[in-house]
């Protein structure tokens, strides 16, 4: 059971009701991880989904965003976003050998997105100065200076859901992976 309260989505009301109802339209209900953050801050709310806009708008494929979610999440041992990336990464085009690839650091057979996931495996679970041939291997495999950044972006943004339903202990509303 979550360890955070979250209000009823239907009974909320000011900013909260207004990023709720904009989350119903598009995925035709409020998950738990957003219904929790939108109760106790709509403004923190708000910034994450707008990270998701950015990197919709990014120079990133869908697909090589739900694989940096998913390897990085998996990394975390936050259940609740692989289960929730594994779905959107299907809705998304990745098949579920791929998703379960990715998570696993196994490669998927596309090499470019294998570079991806290497370099952003590497990053996450490593501290220090990156060496210089990570970058080098990744920008070879076919990514631009400005993929880099945005795939760090999309680290960046789902750590904020790892941490919160790490936790929360968010009570999952996915379907779960083995």
């Amino acid at each position: 059971m979550s360890r955070l309260s979250k209000i009823n989505v239907n009974e909320a009301t000011g900013a909260a009701a207004d990023l709720f109802a904009n989350i119903k339209r598009a995925m035709g209900r409020v998950p738990n991880a957003y219904a929790t953050v939108g109760t106790h801050n709509p403004a923190v709310l708000a910034a994450a989904l707008n990270g998701d806009a950015v990197l919709a708008k990014g120079s990133l494929d869908k697909r090589d965003v739900e694989a940096i979610k998913l390897a990085v999440s998996e990394i975390a041992g936050c259940d609740y976003c692989v289960a929730a990336h594994t779905a959107v990464g299907k809705m998304v085009g990745l098949s579920l050998e791929e998703t379960k690839q990715v998570r696993a650091g196994i490669p998927t057979g596309n090499a470019k997105r294998d570079a991806l996931v290497s370099f952003v495996r590497h990053v996450v679970s490593n501290s220090g100065t990156l060496e210089r041939s990570r970058l080098d291997d990744v920008r070879a495999a076919g990514y631009s200076e400005a993929q880099v950044v945005d795939a760090l972006f999309a680290v960046s943004v789902i750590n904020f859901t790892n941490l919160l339903n790490r936790v929360n202990d968010t009570d999952l509303d996915f379907p779960a992976v083995d």
